[in-house]
């Protein structure tokens, strides 16, 4: 392309400071390094996870920033050393990049990777060629795709179908993958079982899909916001509770819903005390527990006897998927009308919108925004 080589201005949505709106602004683009990829983002979501770094993030040193992380894009043009890409090529960016060489990589047990590890416990303004006002300026998650042009290592990219449509499969990024894969992947959800979701936005959505997926015969959707369930049920909910609703704890009410509990729970909203209540309405013996949500705000704790009777407790990162492979294949599943993403959108906006797409998430008034650099 005429840009390979140069410097790219373009339009970013820069979160200066904690706490504050972003402010749209002119940043500075450099070209790829050697291994690295540099992306025209098409279409960006905005994720709960942007919102916690935001406002709840206690480390206060990681602005100024670009946040984004779940989005679709076009290869503008390549380092040295890329084999994997060209330009031309639809990609997704991935937060949990994969090296493919250590041994986490090349283990089924586990999505880690020991690059991925290194990297995250760096400043990231180390592999960041953005810049604005002559300060770099971080990437959030290694990503930083609320930018119209990002660079990443292409450890961190992944090739996608050329006939997938990036204002969708750019939700592939993180949540839905997220719920999905919890559900299919970590909690391994067997036919026939019942399934409780704690959560109803984008993550625990495709919980419930995946639930469905898997073929659990009974879902029960926990949300305080019962405006959520008929988007639930659209996903394969089967039962619905609103713990505002009840006088006693919804471990509880889902014990006697069940007969003494579900074989699965998912806590997707990142609340230590929802995720005590998730494992403890799993029924004894085999029942198992997904933390899904994020938090690192506070210490999560049960009384022993809920493990020692039988229950496992567990977690997983981006719904254990391994991106390279994961992502092809889910948005193969999207393609062949397996996997829904088009229900998952509630609003489409310009990233000029960005601070009306958070205060929608934030007041429960939207599942997922998608954003483009300018109007359709």
């Amino acid at each position: 392309m005429a840009t390979a080589g140069k410097v790219i201005k373009c339009k970013a949505a820069v979160a200066w400071e904690s706490s504050k709106p972003l402010v749209i602004e002119e940043i500075e683009v450099a070209p790829p390094q050697a291994n690295e990829v540099r992306i025209k983002i098409v279409a960006t979501s905005l994720c709960h996870s942007d919102l916690y770094f935001l406002y709840e993030s206690l480390d206060k040193s990681l602005f100024p920033t670009i946040l984004g992380h779940e989005a679709a894009g076009i290869v503008e043009s390549v380092g040295l050393g890329v084999t994997e890409f060209q330009p031309g090529d639809k990609v997704i960016p991935l937060f949990l990049l994969q090296c493919g060489e250590c041994r986490f990589c090349k283990s089924p047990k586990t999505n880690r990777c020991e690059e991925a590890m290194k990297r995250h416990a760096q400043k990231s303004t180390e592999h960041s060629r953005l810049t604005c006002k002559g300060q770099k300026l971080q990437q959030f998650m290694g990503t930083g795709t609320f930018s119209e042009y990002t660079v990443m290592n292409q450890m961190a990219v992944v090739k996608i179908d050329p006939a997938a449509p990036l204002d969708k499969v750019c939700l592939l990024g993180c949540g839905v993958c997220t719920g999905y894969g919890a559900a299919v992947n970590t909690a391994k959800v067997e036919p026939g079982s019942t399934c409780a979701v704690f959560g109803l936005g984008a993550v625990g959505l495709a919980a419930v899909m995946g639930c469905k997926a898997a073929g659990a015969k009974r879902i029960i959707a926990v949300d305080i916001n019962p405006d959520k369930f008929e988007k639930a049920k659209v996903f394969g909910a089967t039962d619905f509770v609103n713990p505002k609703d009840h006088n006693k704890p919804i471990s509880q009410v889902l014990m006697e819903m069940t007969g003494g509990g579900v074989d699965y729970s998912l806590e997707c909203i990142g609340n230590v005390e929802c995720m005590r209540s998730a494992l403890e309405s799993c029924v004894a013996g085999w029942g198992v527990s997904v933390i899904v949500g994020w938090t690192d705000l506070h210490d999560v704790a049960t009384r022993p006897i809920n493990l020692m009777l039988g229950r496992t407790w567990t977690g997983c990162l981006f719904g254990g998927f391994k991106g390279k492979g994961g992502i092809p294949r889910m948005v193969k599943a999207y393609l062949d009308k397996k996997v829904m993403l088009d229900e998952f959108i509630t609003h489409n906006m310009t990233v000029d919108q960005v601070n009306d797409a958070i205060e929608l998430l934030k007041n429960g008034k939207s599942i997922r925004t998608v954003m483009r650099f300018s109007p359709q």
